[in-house]
Formats: C-alpha cells, structure tokens, sequence
C-alpha cells in the first residue's frame, strides 16, 4: 500500500475516533446534567452517568442467571431441568440420563413412587381407555387422552401458536382448551376436540349488553369438534380478579370474536354477576348443558372447602342429573396469564393440598363416579402428572409444558407482547420465528412421550395402565425426613369400614 494512502487512512481514523470521543463527551454531559435535574431516582441523581450501569446489570441478570448461574434444579417457575426434560421429548430426542439422579430427595415435598417386585410385563400393558364425561347430556364425550391442553385465549397467545397447538392436539388425539377469549379459527383447523371456555364476560358467547348469549351458544354447540363447556370461576394466575389483555394485543379480529371493542384494554369482571351461591351455580351450569347439550362443567382455584361442601350438598338434594360434569382444579402457583404479584404469590391453595382433598369430598358426598376431576397447574413431567393421577384425577391439564414444546424459553414476556419465540405477541417480526409445522409436530411429540414415560411410572409400579395408579404407589419426603405413603397423608374416606375407592377404580 501507498504510503501517503496509509497516512491519509490513519489520519481519517482518528479524525473518526476524536468526532466519536467528542459526541460521547457531548451525550455524557447531556445525561449528566439530566441525571442531577431529575428527581425521580436518587440513584441516578448522586451518581450521574454511571448510575445507568446498575439498572442495565439489573435487567441482564435474569438472563445471565438463567443461562449461567442458576443450577439445573434451581429456577422459579420451572427448572432448566424441568425445560429441558420438555424440550427434548417435544424434538422427539433421547430423554435418558446416566450416572445417577440429580433431584435432592430430602427436599420436603419429593415424590416417589412404590415399584413393584413383579412390574407390568410388556406382554400385559393395557390400552388406556377412553373416558366418558357427561352421562347425562345429549351429546356425552368419550375423551381420548388423560392429558390435555389447558386454557390458553386466542389474543394471549398468537395465531402460529395456537395453529401449532391445533394440529399438534389433533396428531397427539387431545383436547384443546380455548381459554375465556372466545372460538377462533385457529382453533377448529387442525381439526383437534375443542373445550370452549365461558369466562367471566363471557367472550364469544355474549349478547351487546355482555350477558350469555343462548343463541351463540347453540351456534358453538352446533360445531362437532367443540366436546364440552367449561365455567371459569378462577384460574390459578389470579384467584379472585378477571382477565387482563393490553390494549396493543386487541386487534379488530380478537375484537370481533370476543364481541368487545377494538385497541382498548379488556378486563373482564372478577366473578359471574349471576352467581352468587351454590345456587346459582348449578342453575347456570345446567341451562348451558340443557342449550347445547354437551357436558358442562367448571373451573376453580380453591381457598376453602366449605362453599363446595355445599354445592355438593344441594347436588344431592337435587339429584345426580344437576351436579357438574366435570371441575377442573387449577393450581394457586400461577398460569400463563398476567396477575398482580399478591395474587399470583399467596392468593389460592397449591394443587398438592385441593386435589387429593376435593377428591375425598366427592368419595364422601358419593360423588365421585358422576364427577370427573382435571388437575392443572405446573403439571408438566411425567412425575408430575403421575402423582395427580395417583392423588384421584381422572386427567391432566397443562398449559406451559406445551408453550415449552413451542420453544417458549421462559423470557417472562407473556404480557409485553415482546415474546421472543413469537407465541405470545402480535408482532408479525416476531411471530416469524414460530413456525406451524415444525411446532405441530413437537407439540405431538411432547404428548406421546409424556404419556409413554408415565405409562413406563405405572408399569413400574405394577399397574396395567396409568389411571390405575392409586395414593398407595406414591410417597412424599416430609420434613423430618420421613417418606410418607400418599393413602396415608390423604387416606381415602371409608364406606361400610372400607377405603372407598370403588369410584376411582371403576370409573372408566
């Protein structure tokens, strides 16, 4: 190279360098002279420019602990272990590990289950049955699966998401919940069973002055691949407030389904008006089974037992025709939606205590046959979903494990419509990166492989099938160390001086 073109170039560099030192000089003052102006941040105001370093740290911790620090067992609301386990099933890879067990099994709270000395032989293993719900409608739905895709709206998740979960569903022979945002296509077209949800303000199914609508609910009813209607009185995110989508997720075609205005925020109410009793309760539950036909029941966060203690009370005054077709018990620890922290934290009991406890009530009232129980909430392993099954659910619903098949990667984003792996966000940038397919397909996979491992649990516990695992093949690591039988936590109530079981074992 010339010389004097060598020169000419060093010469333009650092003319570059002094104009780029100079315009971070000028910012610097500028930011400077703000920061001991503002009064907003005593942080910023006593240290002006460098201040900004802290909350830049504060943001990029959650991703650097999650990605560097955090140990595999670690994490809150699922483990790089619990994701990892989901993540591989959904790539259909190899879900094997060696050398030994990572879970500490001193933790209170551990569940392990009684393996049998004679273990189901291949030969033996028994078909899971399909299970009837609704005995008393029109049109009863024999459910293929025991797990199931929880409630997740259209206009909280994105168009490709729901498309994925729609064909996956119909490839892995599950339902799929619609969530209280109302019917969409995206729903129906992967051709999979269809729960549809009433929420609070009733989406989808509402007149113009927001009261259920009979005349909508025959046109859902009407659709072959809607199998049943469930009745949010709660859900575990927040026990006790309505739905919150942003006014920035409300756009002109969730406006139309969900019969509410376009581009404004849209808060549903925080209970039914019309129910304020047991009551009330079953009235409603039974005019929307008599319009449609179709098994009907509800969704609920439990705080106490009395209020159920008389619904099934009034159930049995009325006769078993009036009682719900099914309740779906979600768990206090969170969801996919967004909720004040108060609620989400410490409003609700867990899934661990209300399950196996609403599960006795229902033995107690004589219930338990007509009743079918869906357990929800972080019930995303096969260990998971084998201790509900163990504690008296006749099926799992899960709402994250399947986010997780779509590639969620847990950024906390739901609510900012900045998803990154485009499932929940109406940015088309973003929803870009999902592709239907490809998720389809793992949604698919991480169903059959859950159910596999499970089934591998039952087996191993000398049962033919995974519904007939009972609280006797399960035991919980308590504080002082001991391992607890699960029938002896929560021993099952006695008719005629015997464990009355009779309604888990023969409710097929």
């Amino acid at each position: 190279m010339n010389s004097s073109i060598f020169l000419s170039l060093l010469e333009f560099m650092a003319t570059l360098f002094i104009i780029a030192v100079g315009v971070l000089i000028v910012l610097g003052i500028g930011v400077y002279l703000h920061d001991i102006r503002q009064t907003k941040s005593a942080i910023l105001r006593n240290y002006p420019v460098i201040g900004h370093f802290r909350y830049g740290l504060e943001h990029m911790g959650e991703f650097l602990r999650q990605y560097f620090f955090a140990m595999d067992r670690e994490e809150m609301p699922f483990n790089r272990a619990q994701r990892s386990w989901v993540y591989r099933a959904a790539k259909n890879l190899d879900n094997t590990v060696a050398f030994g067990s990572t879970i500490n099994l001193n933790v209170p709270g551990t569940t392990l289950f009684v393996n049998c000395a004679y273990p189901v032989l291949d030969t033996d293993i028994a078909k899971t049955e399909p299970r009837r719900i609704g005995p008393y409608c029109r049109h009863p739905y024999d459910a293929q699966s025991f797990f199931n895709i929880s409630a997740m709206s259209y206009g909280a998740l994105s168009k490709p998401a729901l498309r994925a979960l729609s064909r996956g569903a119909a490839q892995a022979g599950c339902w799929l919940n619609t969530g209280e945002g109302g019917l969409a296509d995206v729903h129906l077209e992967g051709g999979c069973d269809v729960v549809f949800q009433i929420g609070t303000a009733k989406y989808g199914v509402r007149d113009l002055e927001g009261k259920l609508s009979d005349t909508k609910l025959r046109e859902v009813a009407a659709l072959q691949q809607v199998k049943m209607f469930e009745l949010k009185l709660s859900q575990g995110a927040k026990p006790g407030k309505g739905g919150i989508l942003p006014a920035e997720k409300v756009s002109e075609e969730i406006a139309k389904i969900r019969g509410i205005p376009a581009h404004q925020a849209s808060i549903s109410p925080n209970r039914h008006p019309e129910i304020t009793n047991e009551q009330d309760l079953l009235d409603m539950l039974n005019h929307i089974r008599e319009v449609t036909g179709k098994p009907v029941g509800f969704k609920v966060v439990i705080g106490g037992y009395r209020w159920l203690e008389k619904l099934l009370h009034e159930i049995n005054r009325r006769g078993l025709e009036s009682a719900p077709d099914f309740i779906t018990l979600d768990s206090s620890d969170g969801g996919t939606g967004a909720a004040p922290m108060s609620l989400m934290d410490y409003v609700g009991l867990p899934i661990q205590e209300s399950l196996p406890n609403v599960v006795d009530m229902l033995y107690k009232f004589g219930l338990r046959e007509r009743i079918r129980i869906i357990a929800a909430g972080k019930l995303l392993n096969p260990s998971q979903v084998a201790w509900a099954l163990c504690a008296g659910a006749d099926f799992i619903n899960n709402g994250r494990g399947f986010m997780f098949s779509l590639g969620c990667i847990q950024a906390m984003q739901c609510n900012k419509n900045t998803c990154p792996t485009g499932i929940t966000t109406h940015d088309p940038k973003l929803q870009k990166g999902l592709v239907v397919e490809d998720k389809a397909a793992r949604v698919a996979h991480y169903h059959r492989n859950l159910v596999h491992e499970v089934s591998t649990v039952a087996h191993s516990c000398g049962v033919q099938e995974p519904r007939d695992l009972r609280r006797q093949h399960c035991r919980i690591v308590q504080a002082d160390g001991r391992i607890v039988p699960l029938d002896e936590l929560y021993p099952y109530p006695k008719r005629n001086g015997k464990p009355d079981t009779a309604g888990a074992a023969n409710n097929a």
